[in-house]
């Protein structure tokens, strides 16, 4: 065992109990990136300097896609980890698929629940479903990084073991007795900061007046930053690994790098609102 090895903190995986109502460490994570997250995108929204104008998408519409969006990510995510990843298990304990508090959830599934959310209430709503997207995927980091610390504090989703050359390895209570990459801390700072941050940088240099920019763009890096994250994160016992040393996770991810780098390319390539209607206004 590597001299520097790190003894995991154990933490209770229970956040808040209250006589017979206990509150996860799991759920909070999931409040409160939904939480954080509205309040940042109404934030978005109010800026009307990062849109070039008014954002066409007003704070009551947003108010009450959140419960839209929230739905999509439980009913996304929990179906995408039944047909992903345990499906055999599933198939035999159908009654278990409803048991969320259990665990179980996958960030593909939850992010097509996304989807569906934003082009559902898009098109009820007359927005744009890209600039919805945007908004949504924008804020979309902040959930991300909880959701890892989350999984830390729970010991679940642990690395692949580490050698000696890894001083910050871990060793996980219900990993063995071998030390381990933290993957989970690894996943918060791709997923979470790194994105957040590019994103945030992108909507300060204008991004959002091009409609699908951040969506692609998230999708993208996301897909990078999860595939990076792969390599240290040790995959699921009930599938292992895949061809070639390949996950499930890569796989999953490497539709988005190409639907990702679509939409930047169209997006792009889009005049955005602002300039078409300057040059419109300056035709004779």
């Amino acid at each position: 065992m590597p001299f520097l090895t790190i003894a995991f903190p154990v933490f209770d995986p229970v956040a808040i109990a209250i006589g017979p109502i206990a509150i996860r460490w799991y759920a909070l994570a999931y409040i409160g990136g939904i939480v954080l997250g509205w309040i940042y995108a109404r934030a978005l929204i109010k800026s009307e300097k990062l849109w070039g104008g008014p954002a066409p998408i007003t704070l009551p519409q947003m108010d009450d896609f959140i419960l839209w969006v929230t739905v999509g990510i439980i009913v996304g995510g929990r179906t995408g980890y039944v047909l992903f990843y345990n499906l055999p298990f599933f198939i035999q304990h159908p009654i278990q698929i409803f048991e969320l508090w259990n665990g179980g959830m996958s960030f593909h599934g939850g992010f097509l629940g996304c989807v569906a959310a934003v082009m559902l209430f898009a098109r009820r709503n007359g927005i744009s479903i890209l600039s919805l997207g945007d908004i949504t995927t924008a804020v979309g980091p902040i959930g991300l990084f909880l959701g890892r610390l989350a999984n830390f504090i729970n010991s679940e989703l642990w690395g692949r073991e580490a050698d000696s050359s890894v001083p910050w390895a871990m060793v996980f209570p219900n990993g063995g007795p071998l030390p381990r990459h933290p993957s989970q801390l690894y996943e918060a700072g791709l997923e979470g900061i790194v994105l957040f941050t590019v994103l945030a940088v992108m909507i300060r240099f204008g991004a959002l007046k091009r409609p699908g920019l951040i969506l692609g763009s998230f999708i993208a890096i996301y897909a990078f930053a999860r595939i990076t994250g792969e390599f240290f994160r040790e995959p699921d016992p009930q599938l292992g690994f895949l061809w070639g040393g390949l996950t499930m996770g890569m796989l999953l991810s490497v539709p988005m790098i190409i639907a990702g780098a679509i939409l930047i390319v169209v997006a792009w390539r889009r005049t955005p609102p602002v300039q078409a209607l300057k040059s419109n206004q300056a035709t004779p």
